[in-house]
């Protein structure tokens, strides 16, 4: 792992393959770490001919934290976006997509492929969509992207059930005094997101979570992210202006960001390719770790 200063924060991330070929940026979902996206599938996508770059969005893992801001008040925070107001919150989704091109800059890569998942996949749009309208600021700097279970922001769409809601916004014991109850939690609700169509890896999870808390804990920076995600509005008026190739992956079975999200993500973007994929839910399962790849590399090759 490597730490950049990157608009006045520090941005840890690592890199797999070539330095020479063209570069893959990963962008991680709300909450969660660069090793989410796991050393087999960035060795898949190297292998393919790229150089795999993965990251600690701000505020997780172990890039910069704003702690120091105040616990989220979710229901100011809805209130306060009800009435047209513009809620106090430390960061936004634009500010989190200069994070991604500042990390370009700070590597000397000119260009690269954008690769967001859920959250990730909000902030690699708005990368791609500011590529084209700001071209004097991000003048080509994006080669083409792949949002994957992922949404336009559009106020019509079917929204997550508040018992999913519920379950990912409450508060989890503190992992150092209660793992057990910790990890029961967070398997719970992976599970409750996961797919019908491969087994829920249980030992897996837990290996992946307990690596996370290792990494780093903040339990307020999800809140955080969210009040971020609260506040981007409907950016379908500048999905309509990429020009870049695009694919647009979904999975049938996500409950948390439902199909109709990645539809209309890829109705929104001119020549988008929608992949839905059966038994596929809010999560990647290994077994379709190739199937993603070789979606990722045609959409690279159609550049």
């Amino acid at each position: 792992m490597n730490i950049l200063k990157v608009n006045n924060i520090d941005l840890a991330y690592d890199s797999f393959g070539n330095e020479n070929d063209e570069a893959i940026i990963l962008i991680a979902g709300l909450g969660t770490q660069m090793i989410r996206w796991s050393d087999s599938f960035c060795r898949i996508l190297a292998a393919k001919g790229f150089r795999v770059i993965r990251f600690d969005n701000r505020d997780v893992g172990c890039s910069t934290h704003f702690s120091h801001y105040p616990t989220l008040d979710f229901n100011a925070l809805a209130t306060a976006l009800m009435s047209g107001q513009r809620p106090d919150i430390p960061y936004t989704l634009y500010d989190m997509s200069k994070d991604a091109i500042g990390l370009l800059d700070a590597l000397s890569i000119d260009r690269a492929h954008f690769v967001g998942r859920s959250m990730g996949g909000m902030i690699a749009q708005i990368i791609a969509s500011i590529a084209q309208i700001i071209a004097s600021e991000y003048p080509e700097r994006v080669l083409s992207l792949t949002s994957i279970m992922s949404s336009t922001g559009n106020p019509a769409l079917p929204q997550t059930s508040p018992e999913i809601m519920a379950m990912m916004t409450k508060p989890a014991p503190n992992p150092f005094e209660d793992e057990a109850g910790f990890l029961a939690q967070k398997l719970s609700f992976a599970k409750r997101i996961a797919g019908t169509g491969y087994p829920f890896e249980e030992d897996s999870y837990r290996a992946l979570i307990l690596e996370e808390i290792q990494r780093d804990y903040d339990p307020g920076s999800v809140g955080r992210q969210i009040a971020a995600m609260a506040v981007a509005g409907d950016r379908r008026p500048r999905l309509a202006t990429i020009k870049v190739p695009v694919l647009v992956i979904h999975g049938v079975d996500d409950p948390l960001i439902l199909p109709a999200c990645g539809e209309d993500t890829a109705t929104a973007i001119p020549g988008a390719e929608l992949m839905l994929v059966d038994g596929m839910g809010h999560d990647i399962p290994h077994q379709l770790y190739k199937v993603i790849a070789d979606g990722i590399e045609r959409t690279a090759r159609r550049n």
